[in-house]
């Protein structure tokens, strides 16, 4: 089991072949994308500051386990994002999750296995996405920032993109009876200041969304 984990850690760029490309194009944007379209009526705004290379990391916010489906089906290119550990231990999540081209990581300090999967991301025609938050936060607010994604983007000299989520916390299942609106921001460029990245994503995440952000002891409070 141990060997399985540390496959399902260190991906090789050849892990992001044709094939995976085909089951999350069909999987997201197909069948996800009918019901993001029919029940929540998906609204995309500011796909032109996507940038036209694979030099970028997508730095959504995170409300619920819709947001990355949501993400791949919205994005150009195919996302691959990290999960959990733990979720490669279940047989169908494991599964489930590879053929959409996640990788397992240790959420509690990212190794460098993880951050050869992220290069060897880059080296293929995927994309990289990170939610920053790190776990789903609360509707209207923005907490919980980890400044893990800025390091990442550091090391593979990668821009960060922020996505802003809003409406996906809330389940629905009657047609048109939800609304989701997803707002990509202009790209931050390139800086080895990790602190000033975190920064300006937090700025953008609160323009795009409105969310406010809050202190982890005022959150508390």
């Amino acid at each position: 089991m141990s060997q399985e984990k540390k496959n399902y850690s260190n991906r090789p760029s050849s892990t992001f072949n044709k094939f995976r490309t085909f089951f999350q194009i069909l999987v997201c944007k197909y069948f996800y994308m009918i019901r993001f379209k029919l029940v929540y009526r998906l609204r995309v705004e500011g796909l032109e500051n996507v940038p036209k290379d694979n030099a970028y990391i997508v730095c959504p916010n995170h409300l619920s386990t819709l947001d990355p489906p949501l993400v791949a089906a919205v994005m150009p290119r195919r996302v691959s994002f990290m999960a959990k550990k733990e979720l490669f231990d279940i047989k169908f999540l494991r599964w489930w999750m590879d053929w959409l081209g996640a990788f397992a990581v240790n959420r509690e300090s990212l190794g460098p296995s993880t951050i050869k999967t992220v290069l060897n991301i880059k080296k293929s025609e995927w994309v990289f996405g990170i939610f920053p938050q790190g776990t789903r936060g609360e509707p209207g607010t923005i907490s919980n920032i980890s400044k893990g994604f800025a390091g990442l983007a550091k090391i593979t000299k990668c821009a960060v993109l922020p996505v802003g989520i809003v409406g996906t916390q809330e389940v629905k299942r009657i047609p048109f009876s939800g609304q989701i609106v997803v707002k990509i921001g202009k790209p931050i460029p390139y800086s080895d200041d990790t602190d000033d990245v975190v920064l300006k994503w937090k700025d953008s995440i609160q323009e795009l969304t409105g969310f406010k952000y809050v202190e982890e002891e005022e959150k508390i409070s």
